[in-house]
């Protein structure tokens, strides 16, 4: 057992520890008059279009115009995902935000049209209105009482836990600034309580309905309390009035999620099961017909996320067109979408095209250019990455680091970080030096070199095309 409780607590941390590629952005990294500072919260450089990027939040935000689209265009490692990343942590959890990779339509199991649709339903939110009986108050005591018969010696419960649960009984004290009351509690209740942690001195709101807990934060009364408290920790106000009240509660769930629902047998598990197949056409209308009749009553609100679609020049001339039709929807969102191609050909057709998208659908883009990176914005995102990776590095090897992603590129720069960290491990060292940098840039090779070695000894692998050689059936003989 002991050894199971090691394993499970080191995949925890595990999963706590992951770091991404584009986990160090927090934001756009602009100021209240949308001006992009040189390096704040995870961005650096591309000034121009970070600033384009937040006139696109502050219309996202507006949410009143639909149908907008948004072309991320730049040579590879110039920062288009991480902009894209930016936009979404700034809109916050309550703006929906999709994501997808033009080659993931055409390896499912959907139709390329009806896997777009589902990305687009994604990516629109509706905000859900209803008046709730609320109990709000302070926690001032919580006192359990557990029968006598559901304890054996030593008071180790004699019977399964949900027995004794069902057994339980207690009283809670709640308060607000203006009276006090005591309730009985039930066996659920007191489980509820007890999976949200709720103590004395907590503010906590109870749905009379469901039985829901929420616990809104500590009582700023009682914040003397502790000598210190987590980061994480809120002090609200004590609440003032009734204890009970009735109040608006909203839930924010997108189309796609209403779609699965109403559409499934087995209905809201197959959110978690991912199994949401070909949706009816019927079914769509009718569910926009439902929340059109919420939107005249009040009762909800439509909320236009974002959809970003990566790599999009692999989309082929059939989902352009559909994406054109699309846009035109009044409940549409914003559509962002990158490429790293320059002119190439259209999915599907004979045709040569700026980044692989027909012209039509071209002029409907604002299109946001991004550039390379200075050998300045270089050093200042490997200094950010060394910090995300927690590596401690000394200034000569950043130096030269950094040159290597001036010379080769910052996406190789960057994967050099962690292995130059285990490097420094292996000699006992707890500081990166060039020598750590040296040693893996030896082992591991960029595009340039991989590039130089495969051309001088392209012969001597397989299926090569040399030129000069026979061809046909005697290339084939020994």
């Amino acid at each position: 057992m002991a050894e199971l409780k090691r394993l499970s607590e080191s995949r925890d941390l595990t999963r706590i520890e992951r770091i991404g590629a584009h986990s160090h952005i927090r934001g756009l990294g602009l100021d209240s008059s949308l001006e992009a500072r040189d390096a704040s919260e995870g961005m650096v450089g591309q000034l121009p279009a970070r600033r384009a990027a937040g006139l696109i939040l502050q219309l996202i935000r507006q949410g009143k115009i639909a149908g907008r689209a948004v072309l991320l265009a730049g040579q590879p490692g110039t920062g288009k995902t991480a902009l894209a990343m930016g936009i979404a942590k700034s809109l916050g959890a309550e703006t929906p935000f999709a994501s997808v990779a033009a080659s993931e339509l055409f390896s499912l199991d959907l139709s390329k049209t009806e896997a777009l649709t589902q990305a687009f339903r994604r990516a629109i939110g509706v905000r859900i209105k209803e008046e709730a009986e609320i109990i709000e108050g302070e926690v001032v005591e919580i006192s359990i009482d557990r029968p006598g018969s559901a304890l054996g010696a030593g008071g180790s419960s004699a019977t399964p836990s949900g027995v004794v649960a069902a057994g339980k009984t207690g009283r809670l004290t709640l308060k607000t600034t203006d009276m006090e009351t005591v309730y009985e509690l039930g066996g659920k209740m007191i489980e509820a309580l007890g999976k949200e942690k709720v103590q004395s001195g907590d503010v906590v709101a109870l749905d009379k309905a469901s039985g829901k807990v929420t616990k809104l934060g500590r009582s700023i009364g009682r914040s003397r309390d502790y000598d210190a408290v987590g980061p994480h920790t809120k002090f609200v106000k004590c609440p003032d009035g009734e204890l009970q009240k009735r109040k608006e509660v909203v839930h924010c769930v997108t189309l796609h999620e209403i779609d699965v629902i109403n559409s499934r047998t087995q209905g809201f598990l197959a959110l978690f099961t991912g199994d949401t197949g070909e949706i009816r056409a019927e079914v769509r209308e009718q569910i926009d017909t439902k929340v059109a009749e919420w939107r005249e009553e009040g009762k909800a609100e439509i909320v236009p996320g974002v959809l970003f679609i990566d790599e999009v020049h692999m989309l082929d001339i059939e989902c352009f067109s559909f994406l054109n039709r699309a846009l035109e929807n009044a409940m549409a969102p914003i559509l962002v979408i990158a490429t790293n191609r320059g002119i190439t050909s259209i999915r599907g057709t004979n045709y040569r095209s700026p980044h692989g998208i027909p012209p039509d659908f071209l002029d409907r883009l604002l299109i946001i250019m991004t550039q390379p990176y200075t050998e300045d914005d270089i050093r200042k995102i490997l200094d950010i990455r060394c910090d995300e990776e927690d590596v401690e590095m000394s200034a000569d090897a950043k130096v030269l680091l950094t040159k290597i992603g001036v010379e080769t590129s910052l996406r190789y720069a960057i994967h050099l970080i962690t292995s130059a960290a285990l490097a420094c491990q292996k000699r006992k060292g707890k500081v990166v030096e060039m020598e750590d940098i040296s040693r893996v840039y030896k082992l591991f090779l960029d595009v340039k070199r991989s590039t130089q070695y495969l051309m001088e000894y392209q012969s001597q692998y397989m299926f090569n095309e040399v030129p000069g050689e026979a061809d046909g059936d005697d290339a084939m003989q020994p």
